[in-house]
């Protein structure tokens, strides 16, 4: 039920498509517009992040060890593992008292090509801190160590924080607890499945938190506050979350997942956008979710100049030249 939703050509030909779908969810759970299969189930991936960091906020633990706006967006971000990152990282864990030993993400070479090349230039080695989910992994330990649980054992299934963000989720998207099923992520945690509609829902409530309890509205404002405020500490330089969010000035925030998983809020409409590119590759995942922001009409002419890159970017070969385009070709149908 997917339908085709960027296509990529080289020269003047077509050469490969990438099929999804996607859901455009308002305030009170309704489908307002949808492309594809809304209903269908995915695994959030690190769409679940800026949600995973509710609870950070609402528990108190955030400012019982002095979390600021920098370290808050890190904790929601997929990053480059650039030296912004990882300093931010370190400053999280020096508040917990933690080294990086601490973090369970797994070794992963920087996502900055220029980055990788220095750290190995200067003799050193990729390390946990380097990991894309590495503040991520340092919100959850503070939340871990603020709840007096055993901050060692934070990514088990059944431990006290995975049940508290597992609750955040399934109370933010509408869905029984039944209707939720998990994995395990790249980085160890579980990863959880649930409708892309339901997904979409529980970005409408981060885009507009007003009619929540005040602690949780709160809490939520302060985690897309950060976000905007510190776009780079989301994804990093060039990427698309970065750029979108600060190209727009307060109007979104924007989360990629693994495997061509994307969700956009907007902020103060309480609308909510989750897609899913079926072959999981998130070179679609960009140009689809910024035309659904373009036919929404939420990009102005000069903002959208400015995303062109990553609304229709180009295909280069090894020596630089431009050979081919990719491109988003669908249509949101109105619910």
């Amino acid at each position: 039920m997917s339908e085709v939703l960027v296509t990529v050509s080289r020269g003047a030909n077509l050469e490969s498509v990438h099929r999804g779908s996607i859901a455009v969810v308002d305030l009170q759970g309704n489908l307002l517009y949808s492309v594809g299969d809304p209903g269908r189930s995915l695994y959030a991936r690190s769409a679940f992040k800026p949600i995973q960091a509710v609870p950070l906020v609402e528990s108190g633990a955030a400012d019982h060890y002095g979390l600021n706006e920098l370290e808050l967006a890190v904790c929601c971000g997929s990053h480059n593992g650039e030296p912004m990152h990882t300093r931010t990282v370190h400053s999280i864990l020096d508040k917990l008292g933690f080294t990086e030993e601490a973090l369970t993400c797994g070794v992963q070479t920087p996502y900055m090509k220029s980055t990788y090349e220095e750290l190995l230039r200067s003799g050193g080695h990729p390390s946990p801190i380097h990991n894309n989910c590495s503040g991520n992994h340092a919100g959850l330990l503070a939340l871990a160590k603020y709840m007096g649980s055993n901050p060692h054992l934070y990514r088990n299934p059944d431990h006290p924080v995975q049940l508290r963000v597992r609750e955040m989720l399934r109370e933010l998207a509408g869905v029984q607890e039944d209707e939720i099923s998990s994995a395990v992520d790249g980085c160890g945690i579980p990863t959880l499945m649930l409708p892309l509609n339901r997904l979409a829902a529980a970005y409408a409530q981060l885009g507009d938190p007003s009619t929540l309890a005040p602690e949780r509205a709160s809490a939520i404002k302060r985690v897309t506050g950060a976000m905007v405020a510190h776009p780079e500490m989301v994804s990093g330089t060039g990427e698309y979350d970065s750029d979108v969010t600060r190209v727009l000035g307060g109007k979104v925030i924007a989360k990629v997942g693994a495997e061509g998983v994307h969700c956009t809020a907007l902020l103060n409409q309480g609308i909510g956008i989750a897609l899913k590119i079926d072959d999981g590759n998130s070179r679609a995942a960009y140009p689809a979710a910024l035309e659904v922001l373009r036919q929404l009409g939420v990009l102005a002419s000069g903002e959208q100049q400015l995303l062109d890159a990553h609304l229709t970017p180009v295909v280069r070969n090894h020596l630089g030249e431009t050979v081919g385009r990719i491109e988003p070709v669908f249509t949101l149908h109105k619910a």
